[in-house]
């Protein structure tokens, strides 16, 4: 297990410097537990994986001051688990439901009792992301998601994708960008 956290502090480091996240901000994180042991999506989800992926990612990410939005499996609808703090800064909308491993999925569960004040929202826009095992978080970034090509891009024997946001480009041919 000490190796499923190595490989997520790892990815989420990347994922940090890559991307440019900044503190205040919202990474998404999809995961599914059952990819990370080498099954199927949605077939062998475990809680003792989660634990160790969920340690490092508020380890990385806590000690930067960066909101961590868990992604919740399609028998949630893909709901989103955060603290409330983030909700309400950003303006999301509350919904009422508590994941479980067999509705929400063991990674969302495991954010879920993690947290200090967990609530569902049914979507966000959050600034960048790490989806560990295809689990499809691009519902759940930003407008304009650039995808980002990580060193680090296994967990287990999951593969991991990573993206970022910028803002949109307007105003055509005599526009100035950063």
């Amino acid at each position: 297990m000490s190796e499923i956290y190595d490989q997520t502090r790892a990815a989420a480091l990347e994922l940090i410097e890559k991307s440019g996240i900044k503190s205040g901000e919202i990474a998404v994180i999809g995961c599914s537990t059952s990819e990370v042991l080498g099954e199927k999506i949605g077939t062998s989800g475990s809680v003792e994986t989660a634990e160790e992926i969920v340690k490092a990612l508020k380890d990385t990410f806590g000690e930067r001051n960066i909101f961590i939005a868990a992604q919740c499996c399609e028998h949630l609808n893909r709901a989103i688990i955060i603290e409330r703090e983030a909700a309400e800064k950003y303006g999301f909308e509350e919904v009422s439901v508590v994941p479980h491993p067999h509705a929400g999925g063991s990674f969302a569960t495991t954010v879920y009792h993690n947290l200090k004040d967990p609530v569902a929202v049914e979507e966000i826009k959050a600034h960048a992301g790490l989806d560990i095992g295809n689990t499809m978080i691009g519902m759940h970034l930003k407008r304009v998601a650039v995808p980002l090509r990580l060193e680090n891009n296994v967990i287990g024997s999951a593969r991991v994708n990573a993206a970022r946001t910028r803002p949109k480009y307007i105003g055509g041919e005599r526009a100035f960008y950063e």
